[in-house]
């Protein structure tokens, strides 16, 4: 009785974990945990994911438990605390392994950053943020300071706004609708600009943000299809509001941004060929300036998805790859 007592009540834990819809909570939720350790150093206790995570401390003591025993984390007994684990990091780096193509993409951010005194960026998303894969800035730049793996708020930034705009409205409409379950005040900043940033992008190929942040970042971002990744990925750069106000950004910045996304599109649509070579070139690649289709393929369609894909409510962008 006492064995098909706690079988019951494991089953009965997962079925509360598992969403009825196409997510598996209890996965969904392993993530997020992970999500919580920015950095090879950073050490949390169940109460700090809990909080980090929006969690009952029970559900995360249950996650981390397994994650330890998987290897994803290490628990060190004198702090109390865990810090991300062997199988995570080798996990990692395995799938940074063949990623040459970041070489030339940081060459070309170079480019840029050797002209503009701001930071430029190279992100993928990740649920409501962004995650930045490669940077560069020049040797005096100030201001926006960010570094691989950093992660940034969707919401607050033009990255993000360059990358909510560029969805299909209705899977945009779905992020921003599952973010006010999540994080409120992140919604309400994007709800009332989304329309305008559409507009804009699709009228000029760039999205513009001042101020979010932070009072004194102004930013521009350029969206773009990523074959790799199946999603939109985004370049970005953030400057000093003193020097670059709105219009600068406009007049000065935004070209140089759009002409960085069009070179970066070649290489991401050319990455089968010779781009994962050992040998890595400096190539001087096509620009195809101010082609805003060319960034953003709204005639594209994806072949995989146009044979596979069932018809069905647009319910999270994580369910659908959500291009225009």
């Amino acid at each position: 009785m006492g064995r098909r007592s706690e079988r019951l009540s494991r089953q009965g834990m997962l079925a509360s974990e598992t969403g009825d819809g196409d997510v598996i909570q209890v996965v969904s939720r392993a993530f997020d945990v992970l999500r919580c350790f920015e950095g090879h150093e950073a050490r949390l206790g169940n109460l700090e994911i809990s909080n980090r995570c929006g969690l009952p401390r029970s559900t995360v003591s249950r996650l981390t438990h397994t994650l330890t025993r998987m290897g994803q984390l290490v628990y060190l007994p004198r702090d109390q605390k865990y810090r991300i684990g062997p199988s995570a990091v080798a996990m990692s780096t395995t799938m940074m392994k063949g990623l040459q193509l970041r070489n030339l993409i940081r060459l070309r951010l170079q480019d840029v950053a050797d002209q503009l005194p701001g930071t430029v960026g190279f992100v993928i998303p990740d649920r409501f943020h962004l995650v930045y894969l490669e940077f560069a800035r020049a040797a005096n730049a100030l201001g926006l300071h960010e570094a691989t793996g950093s992660r940034i708020s969707m919401a607050t930034t033009a990255a993000g706004h360059a990358y909510t705009a560029a969805l299909d409205p209705a899977v945009g409409d779905a992020l921003i609708a599952e973010m006010e379950g999540e994080l409120p005040e992140s919604a309400k900043m994007l709800t009332p600009r989304i329309e305008a940033n559409r507009r804009h992008l699709q009228e000029h190929g760039y999205v513009v943000a001042c101020g979010l942040w932070s009072p004194h970042i102004n930013g521009v971002a350029v969206p773009l299809w990523s074959p790799q990744y199946q999603t939109y990925v985004v370049t970005t750069i953030g400057l000093l509001s003193a020097m670059y106000d709105e219009a600068r950004l406009h007049r000065e910045v935004a070209p140089q941004m759009v002409e960085l996304a069009a070179a970066l599109g070649s290489l991401l649509e050319g990455a089968d060929g010779d781009i994962f070579s050992n040998r890595i070139e400096r190539k001087s690649l096509p620009v195809t300036a101010h082609n805003n289709n060319k960034i953003l393929k709204t005639g594209a369609v994806n072949e995989l998805e146009a044979g596979t894909r069932r018809p069905r409510p647009p319910r999270s962008v994580r369910a659908g790859d959500g291009r225009r």
